[in-house]
């Protein structure tokens, strides 16, 4: 289009759009039957158009997130049933758990030590030779004051 085309073609549109005296155009917001009605029985089905307001892809979105939530809740219950499990835990069920542990550590200790034992060497020191022993004391003592006296003892 040369630019006078698209001048014109942007004014036209522009003035089918936004004019100041539109008509007026009645959309009907309800729908009224004037058909008689029977004097005994049912009446007839009425056929109504079936128009959606959600358009699908927000269905979609609505339908996902159902599906997102349950999944979740699912999680939430197994948790819940874990937690559960370790809330009620007691002494004597910890004790009667970790006992098998506790023997095998125990026997594994046991033979441990019993092979160290057997293992190590018995060593024998034997002296021969002459011992002397050379015992001597050296003690001074000194006493100094009455009431609050001091007592020096000097051992070499």
């Amino acid at each position: 289009m040369s630019d006078f085309e698209a001048a014109a073609e942007a004014k036209r549109i522009l003035d089918a759009n936004f004019r100041t005296e539109q008509p007026v155009r009645h959309f009907p917001t309800s729908f009224r039957d004037d058909t008689e009605l029977p004097a005994y029985g049912t009446t007839p089905p009425v056929h109504q158009d079936d128009r959606r307001i959600v358009p699908a892809w927000a269905a979609g979105i609505a339908v996902a997130s159902i599906g997102v939530g349950a999944g979740v809740t699912g999680i939430g219950c197994g948790a819940w049933l874990v937690l559960q499990g370790l809330a009620s835990v007691t002494l004597t069920g910890v004790l009667m758990v970790t006992l098998p542990f506790a023997g095998l550590a125990m026997a594994a200790t046991a033979i441990g030590g019993a092979i160290s034992r057997a293992r190590s060497a018995v060593t024998k020191n034997i002296y021969e030779g002459p011992v002397t022993q050379k015992t001597e004391i050296h003690n001074n003592t000194t006493t100094r004051g009455m009431f609050f006296a001091r007592t020096r003892n000097d051992v070499r």
